[in-house]
Formats: C-alpha cells, sequence, structure tokens
C-alpha cells in the first residue's frame, strides 16, 4: 500500500480490479485489454504480495515482446516491490551479458525479459526456474507476431506443472487460442473494453499527401499543431532514419529508434524521451506496445499501419491514462485500401480530414 500511495495510484483501473483478485487466488488467467490500461499494475501487485524476499530464489517470470517493454514493465515491478525487500532483474539482448549476470549472482526473486535472452540464460545455467510459481505472458499477440512462441514453449518446459500463468493480450488469434489450451489449466477469462479499438480519448486527423511531400507535410502538422512530445510511426528501419536526418538537418530535435540500432544508442533515445528533455522521437512498430509516457500528447502515422491492430496500438501511445491526445495518419496514393480498412473498423466519423496548407499554395 506505501508503494502504491507513492505511485499516485487511487482507484482500480477495470482490468486491475478484475485482475487482481484472480492473480491472488493462484489460477490461470487470459486478460484481453488494450494497451494503456493498466496492465503492468494487475500482474505486478499481485506478484509483489506473492512473492517472498526472504528467500534467494527466482519465484516470478514476465516474458515482453520487447527490450523497450521488458524495460518498462521491470521499472513498474520493482516499483511496486519497493518496500518488500523483493529484486527485479531485466534480462533482454543487446546489453553486455556481464551486468546481467552481475546482478544474477546477488540473487534474484523476479525476471522481466525477452524470450530469447531468456534461453540464452537457461542454456548458460546462469537462471533456475525450478521454484518459479507465476508466469506472465504480456503482448502475447506481439510475441506470435515476433515468432517467440517456439522459445516461449521452451521456457515453460523448465517451469514447474504447479504453476499460474497469467496471459495478457489485446487480440485473441488461433495461436493464442492454441497456446492457451495447451499450456492454461482452467483459465478465467477477462476482458476490458472492445478488441482492438481505439480509446475515445484519442483525437483522430488524417492527411492526404503525397509520398514525395511528407517530410514538408510532418514539418507545417510540427510547426503548426501544438504539442508536448510527439512519437512519429514508419513502416521501416531505412524510414526511421531518413526522417530523422532530414528533420535534423533542418533544425529538429528529433532522434530515431529502431531495431537494428545498437541498444546504448536504442536506450539513450528512450532515455531522453521518458524525462521530457527530447521532445520527437520517430520509430518503427518496436515502440508501438512498449512505451507507456503520459505526456505523448501526438502520435503521427509517418507511413500508414500495415494492419488495423497496428493503426490501434500506435495511436494508443497518446491519450494515456485518460489524457487528451491527437493520433494524425498521412494517407498517400498508395495507402487506399489499408486506409478504408481502418475507417471500417473504427468509424469514418471518428477520423477527421485535415487539408495541408503545401497543396494551396
Amino acid at each position: 500500500m506505501r508503494a502504491i500511495l507513492e505511485l499516485g495510484y487511487q482507484s482500480p483501473t477495470p482490468i486491475q480490479q478484475q485482475a487482481i483478485p484472480i492473480m491472488f487466488q493462484g489460477v490461470d488467467l487470459v486478460g484481453q485489454a488494450q494497451t494503456g490500461t493498466g496492465k503492468t499494475a494487475a500482474f505486478g501487485i499481485p506478484i509483489a504480495e506473492r512473492v517472498d524476499g526472504g528467500q534467494r530464489h527466482i519465484q516470478a517470470i514476465v516474458l515482453t515482446p520487447t527490450r523497450e517493454l521488458a524495460q518498462q514493465v521491470s521499472a513498474e515491478i520493482a516499483r511496486i516491490c519497493k518496500h518488500r525487500g523483493i529484486r527485479v532483474v531485466t534480462l533482454y539482448g543487446g546489453q553486455p551479458i556481464k551486468k546481467q549476470l552481475a546482478e544474477l549472482e546477488h540473487g534474484v526473486h523476479v525476471v522481466v525479459g525477452t524470450p530469447g535472452r531468456i534461453i540464452d540464460h537457461i542454456d548458460r545455467g546462469t537462471i533456475k526456474l525450478g521454484q518459479v510459481s507465476i508466469v506472465v505472458l504480456d503482448e502475447a499477440d506481439l510475441m506470435l507476431d515476433y515468432g517467440f512462441f517456439p522459445d516461449i514453449r521452451r521456457i515453460l518446459r523448465f517451469i514447474p506443472g504447479r504453476r499460474q500463468i497469467a496471459l495478457f493480450t489485446a487480440t485473441v488469434p488461433t495461436p493464442i487460442k492454441n497456446l492457451i489450451h495447451n499450456y492454461l489449466h482452467q483459465p478465467k477469462h477477462i476482458q476490458v473494453g472492445a478488441s482492438a479499438k481505439p480509446v475515445e480519448e484519442v483525437r483522430q486527423l488524417y492527411y492526404e499527401v503525397a509520398d514525395r511531400d511528407k517530410i514538408a507535410g510532418l514539418m507545417e502538422v510540427l510547426h503548426g499543431g501544438e504539442h508536448d512530445q510527439a512519437l512519429i510511426f514508419c513502416r521501416t528501419q531505412g524510414r526511421v532514419d531518413m526522417v530523422a536526418e532530414r528533420l535534423s538537418r533542418r533544425g529538429f530535435a528529433i532522434q530515431g529508434i529502431h531495431g537494428g540500432m545498437e541498444q546504448k544508442n536504442r536506450d539513450a533515445a528512450m532515455n531522453a524521451f521518458r524525462d521530457g528533455s527530447l521532445k520527437l522521437l520517430v520509430a518503427t512498430n518496436v515502440a508501438a506496445r512498449g512505451l507507456d509516457i503520459a505526456a505523448v500528447s501526438n502520435v503521427i502515422n509517418f507511413d500508414i499501419p500495415e494492419s488495423v491492430e497496428d493503426y490501434v496500438h500506435r495511436i494508443g501511445r497518446t491519450a494515456r491514462m485518460g489524457r487528451e491526445g491527437t493520433a494524425i495518419t498521412f494517407v498517400s496514393e498508395w495507402d487506399m485500401p489499408a486506409f478504408e480498412a481502418i475507417k471500417k473498423h473504427v468509424g469514418a466519423e471518428k477520423i477527421e480530414r485535415r487539408d495541408l496548407k503545401l497543396y494551396q499554395r
């Protein structure tokens, strides 16, 4: 309670209200909810209560699809466990393994990490999962997209049969259903809100703009609109680099982040964006579900997302925890089929058309 009050929590979100009692019961759980609904505390609070800080072995493990999400989830759980003597360690690729080994040697109670690096530590014998009683699969559908399911199945083989598995996901495609059927025991299902729908607080706008004019359009939007922090999404790593480089040359303080960058550069950009010293971050979908910063006032889809689900998760980076936010999508000459699918899903009346001044000169 002391940690929760220090974090400023006043009342539980719907996912917390439903999931926390189930987590305390120790039964398996399937939680379907959008990002930004408070899922981390929904499993972090029960972990803080049920893990014994007096023991030295790993008692809970949380698997996440991205490094950024692992860092974020680990930091949140550590804050919740602050006064319980519980040690939380984050394990992910791209970080020097010696640092992780040093942390593990001090004794760890909760592990948060990406499946690949967890497998690496299992193979090295540097983590033992034989006394784990709580397993959390966070953003399970994204882990499916990233091809992590073979790793997840392998990790589960090292964990005792008598354990609780809590699976959180925004969508439930067939492979997720198969995972639930094969590994969860009579799970309780909860769902918060409609599947993959944007939160109401997000104001959605779109501009029709030729691909060759997108940089000019982006500068116009950034110069003309009020924003605290803006997150700009591109489809590929090359596009991220291009946008960051061209806007930097034009005087914008902007950095890029994608899976092809060195981890130290990714961490530096993320930390600057988190602490507010960096106002513009351009990213691939690697950040779509791994970023929880309340000050993000604008999401800009420089490239239209490849799926409706990606659109929902991208724009869910703004309007966090009840705040207002604006999502802007650039629609080029090649994007009409994808954009029509988005309009059909969210409702055409929800996305307002705007016109760029560069076409009115």
